[in-house]
């Protein structure tokens, strides 16, 4: 019985399953800058005259409830606050909300960028005809989403936890006055009276609101970074059965097109899709290396203040965000990791086929992949780091030696 699973459409084999197969892959992505009002941005097919004005109103919603948080904070912290370890303390937060307003301007001005890769994982999905290599394309769809799923977790109950429980429920400066209601971001009193009702039910619902925005953008990046690098992971894989199977395709006269022929070209799209990938990642990933290191930093600091000071919500919270952001540019690193291996393994399985069964032509064109492999694509943050595990460590063992430096500074 023939395989309906795929069928010719304007001569070319196509997968049916097309709509279901990137719907699953774009799935949680989709969700997550539909939040913060740039999917039609990043996929502009889709575009209608009231998806661009909806747009439009979420995009200035977003980014002034950012604002909003910012532009008070920083002139507290900077022009009124005099206590050292006051002005630490309200650091960390801030600090991760200006960054989203900044990752948030790079995902609207790389939309474009996003695009044209979006738009490479869809003709995948369209055109594999093989039941065998959609298994595999699925298999890195479902890591995909298993990372984003994880990364999401952290954040947002992390996240959340400050903005709400913590508030109300560490100890904090509302124990010398009872009726004192506390908010997440300092610098509104300069302004007006925070602590009237409904003044203060209006700023801390826009603290939340902010809050979701903000850890949206960020689980927003890690979706594009983790499904691109997994979709890329898939198609080596397929590019590795293939090299597998190339000895008895070689020996089938009537086999067309050339199998050498497609792995190559394949193999050459591969390596045009990460460059654009990198290309269009570099500066998100520059700014949430940045961001993390500080934050790593800042989030130990407050945990050990929070248990010396016996303050056990404040310290779980704050341990919460710590793994988080840990897990979190573990996961840029590791995919990283993960482009320039799998890409390595390309020269590595040309070697190991049978390849001295091939045609004496076709054995000496494998050298060329072999040789392009012992140079794979990287992940890199603003062309200045490698996205690496030995990345990783250092950012990790930075964050150590910027504590080291903060608890000094803070005692002095």
């Amino acid at each position: 019985m023939p395989d309906r699973s795929y069928a010719k459409i304007d001569g070319q084999l196509k997968n049916v399953h097309y709509d279901n197969d990137i719907h699953y892959t774009l799935q949680m992505c989709e969700w997550l800058f539909k939040i913060i009002g740039m999917w039609p941005l990043v996929n502009s097919d889709t575009r209608s005259k009231l998806q661009q004005l909806v747009t439009t109103v979420l995009i200035s919603v977003c980014f002034s409830s950012m604002l909003f948080i910012v532009l008070p904070s920083f002139h507290h912290i900077f022009f009124v606050e005099k206590n050292t370890d006051m002005k630490v303390k309200m650091l960390g937060p801030v600090s991760f909300c200006f960054s989203s307003a900044i990752k948030y301007c790079y995902l609207g001005t790389k939309g474009h960028f996003f695009h044209r890769c979006i738009q490479h994982v869809r003709k995948d999905w369209k055109t594999v005809h093989d039941p065998n290599y959609r298994t595999i394309m699925l298999k890195y769809a479902t890591i995909s989403r298993k990372l984003i799923t994880v990364c999401a977790a952290f954040l947002y109950s992390g996240g959340m936890s400050y903005h709400t429980v913590m508030q109300f429920l560490s100890k904090g400066g509302g124990e010398e006055n009872n009726t004192y209601r506390p908010l997440a971001y300092p610098g509104y009193d300069s302004f007006l009276d925070s602590q009237s009702t409904p003044t203060y039910e209006i700023v801390f619902s826009i603290h939340c609101i902010t809050a979701i925005i903000m850890y949206s953008t960020a689980t927003a990046a890690y979706s594009l970074a983790a499904i691109f690098v997994t979709h890329i992971c898939g198609q080596i894989q397929i590019q590795i059965a293939r090299l597998h199977n190339l000895v008895k395709s070689k020996q089938r006269k009537d086999v067309r097109p050339d199998p050498l022929s497609v792995i190559v070209h394949d193999h050459a799209e591969i390596l045009r899709f990460s460059k654009n990938v990198e290309e269009a990642l570099r500066e998100v990933c520059f700014a949430q290396i940045v961001e993390s290191t500080m934050n790593m930093c800042l989030l130990e600091y407050y945990c050990i203040m929070g248990w010396r000071n016996s303050d056990a919500v404040a310290t779980m919270t704050c341990a919460t965000l710590l793994v988080s952001f840990t897990f979190n540019v573990f996961i840029f690193c590791y995919v990283g990791e993960l482009l320039s291996e799998q890409c390595r393994r390309i020269g590595a399985n040309s070697y190991n086929i049978e390849w001295y069964n091939l045609p004496a032509k076709d054995a000496y064109d494998l050298i060329l992949l072999i040789s392009i492999s012992q140079y794979p694509p990287k992940l890199t943050a603003g062309k200045v780091i490698e996205l690496s595990l030995d990345t990783f460590s250092s950012v990790a063992k930075t964050s150590v030696v910027y504590l080291n430096l903060l608890q000094t500074l803070t005692d002095w």
